[in-house]
């Protein structure tokens, strides 16, 4: 579809992941014109960027299912209602205008919109890095922050380093794909669902509780590590093809603080309809923070806020319109 900046969309949706897909989506099936903008040049977010073959295991209707297949039926099910979508541009303002017009402005484009969802998940993001000298030489050489094939380790000997949901996943994901999979943490608490711990420690994965790396080993790749146990300093060489890091990420978005939104080092200050302290200006998703409510990065989370902002949004724009509509009244 055109991607003419200067028609006016009664919704234009900052960001292409999970929660602003499916808000798209349901724009369109509460039959309003939408448009989404996307910084990147694929859509999915995080899923896409930092792990395409993890598995999500806390998605309603999926026991499990790979990242980029979720993003898949997701954009499929938001081209249901051909919004607009608009790939490579990253929004530095935004401000209303006259008429109660939000204009959005892009490092290429100006965009306009009735209203604003922000669904811009934790903002720009960059993982956490070893402070390891010399490691920078390893990185795309057996040594990764990000993976998006799984199938580079196939048969190989894999290194894990971290204790969240990325590391135990990605333990997970692996332990009977490659040859082994060892994964150290530096204490004894992991930050990840409980069920997906128990189910580690009861795999084939090499668990070590108390260890963190010290150095890494090889000529040209990597070809092994220094582990040291951080409560008796005692050193172990592990023989490793590879190793994942996944000890966090940075998240910015600084990039909002000029917008005149209340914001905090959360995210977007919200309310219950999730709505911002700027008329007609919504936001959703990780990138929200409900002030009168508990704030959970979860993709089901952001599902429902979409939905919410979204009636409301409808509500808005057609004060006689009903809040809400069941999907099954509806003829796709």
């Amino acid at each position: 579809m055109s991607n003419r900046g200067d028609i006016i969309y009664d919704v234009v949706i900052i960001g292409a992941g999970p929660t602003g897909l499916f808000a798209a989506f349901y724009a369109g099936l509460r039959g309003l014109r939408a448009k989404v903008i996307e910084a990147l040049p694929v859509v999915g977010g995080q899923l896409t960027i930092l792990y395409p073959e993890k598995y999500i295991y806390d998605c309603p209707g999926y026991p499990k299912i790979l990242a980029k297949d979720l993003v898949k039926n997701l954009y499929e099910q938001a081209l249901t209602f051909n919004p607009t979508f608009v790939l490579e541009e990253r929004v530095v303002n935004v401000k209303p205008i006259s008429g109660g017009i939000i204009q959005i402005d892009t490092e290429k484009n100006t965009h306009f919109g009735r209203t604003l969802l922000i669904a811009a998940g934790i903002g720009a993001f960059s993982p956490n890095k070893l402070n390891i000298p010399g490691a920078e030489r390893f990185e795309g050489k057996g040594l990764y922050y990000f993976v998006k094939e799984k199938s580079q380790f196939k048969n190989k000997s894999v290194l894990i380093v971290g204790g969240g949901d990325s590391a135990v996943d990605w333990a997970l994901n692996l332990k009977d794909y490659a040859r082994k999979v060892t994964l150290i943490h530096r204490r004894d608490v992991f930050r990840a669902h409980e069920s997906n711990v128990a189910e580690l420690f009861k795999s084939n994965v090499d668990v070590k509780l108390f260890y963190e790396l010290k150095s890494i080993h090889g000529k040209e790749r990597v070809e092994g590590a220094t582990i040291f146990n951080n409560k008796t300093n005692e050193e172990t060489f592990l023989s490793v093809d590879d190793i994942i890091i996944q000890i966090g990420h940075k998240a910015d978005f600084s990039f909002i603080k000029n917008w005149g939104l209340e914001i905090n080092s959360k995210g977007v200050k919200v309310n219950g309809r999730m709505e911002t302290n700027i008329t007609g200006i919504f936001a959703a998703g990780d990138i929200a923070d409900p002030i009168d409510s508990v704030k959970i990065n979860l993709i089901a989370v952001g599902f429902a806020q979409a939905a919410i902002a979204i009636n409301v949004i409808k509500k808005r724009l057609d004060p006689l319109a009903p809040l809400y509509e069941h999907s099954s009244e509806k003829r796709l």
